[in-house]
C-alpha cells in the first residue's frame, strides 16, 4: 500500500500547522488507497544544516540527520503542511528539506515542490492550460488562511470541508502510486 506522510513543516512555538495537519489526517486517514502518518519536523531538532558535507553526496554523519532521513525513506508521498512567510514555506521546513537528497530525488518526489509553494500547481503534472484550471479546482497547493482559526487557536466550524482536500489527495495518491516504481528498492 501507497505509504503518504503528512509533514508538519513548522517548528515555532503556538504553530497552527499541527492543527492544519491533524484536520488533513482526519481526513486523509478515512481513505483506503493509501496509508497516512503525521511526521512533525519539530521531532527530529533539526539545526541549521549541520551536515559537513552537501546532502547530494549521501554521506550523512549526524545523528539527527540519519533518523530524519530514515523516516522519510518510508513514504512513497508527502502532504506539507506549512505556514507560509514571504511567500514561501517555514525557513525549519525549507532547511528539514535540505538535510536530504537522495530521499527525496527518487521518483522526483519533490521535483516541483517550490511550484507549489509559490501558488499553485501540483508536483509532477504536466504543463497545460486544462490541466492547471483541473488542478486549481481540486484544491492543491490552496493555503489556509489564519483568518480560518477561532482565536488564532483552533480551526473555525465552517472551514474549507474534507471534500476541498480530496482531490489534492487524489493527486498525491495517482502521482505517488506512478512513481513508486521509480524509486530503487530498499535493501533490507
Amino acid at each position: 500500500m501507497l505509504k503518504v506522510a503528512i509533514i508538519i513543516g513548522s517548528t515555532r512555538p503556538g504553530r497552527k500547522a499541527e492543527v492544519v495537519a491533524r484536520w488533513v489526517y482526519d481526513i486523509a486517514s478515512k481513505r483506503s488507497d493509501a496509508a497516512f502518518e503525521i511526521v512533525d519536523i519539530k521531532d527530529f531538532n533539526l539545526p541549521l544544516l549541520d551536515e559537513p558535507v552537501p546532502a547530494a553526496m549521501g554521506q550523512y554523519s549526524q545523528p539527527h540527520t540519519k533518523a530524519w532521513a530514515a523516516k522519510i525513506e518510508q513514504f512513497d508521498a508527502f502532504v506539507f503542511v506549512t505556514p507560509e512567510y514571504n511567500h514561501g514555506p517555514s525557513a525549519a521546513l525549507k532547511n528539514a528539506i535540505d538535510f536530504l537528497h537522495r530521499e527525496w530525488n527518487k521518483g522526483r518526489r519533490i521535483r516541483r515542490l517550490w511550484r507549489q509553494w509559490r501558488g499553485a500547481l501540483r508536483g509532477n503534472t504536466p504543463p497545460g492550460g486544462q490541466q492547471r484550471r483541473a488542478r486549481r479546482r481540486a484544491g492543491a497547493g490552496r493555503p489556509l488562511p489564519l483568518y480560518r482559526f477561532r482565536e488564532f487557536h483552533d480551526l473555525q466550524a465552517g472551514s474549507p470541508s474534507g471534500a476541498d482536500r480530496h482531490g489534492m489527495l487524489d493527486q498525491v495518491i495517482a502521482w505517488g502510486g506512478a512513481l513508486k516504481p521509480l524509486r530503487t528498492p530498499k535493501s533490507d
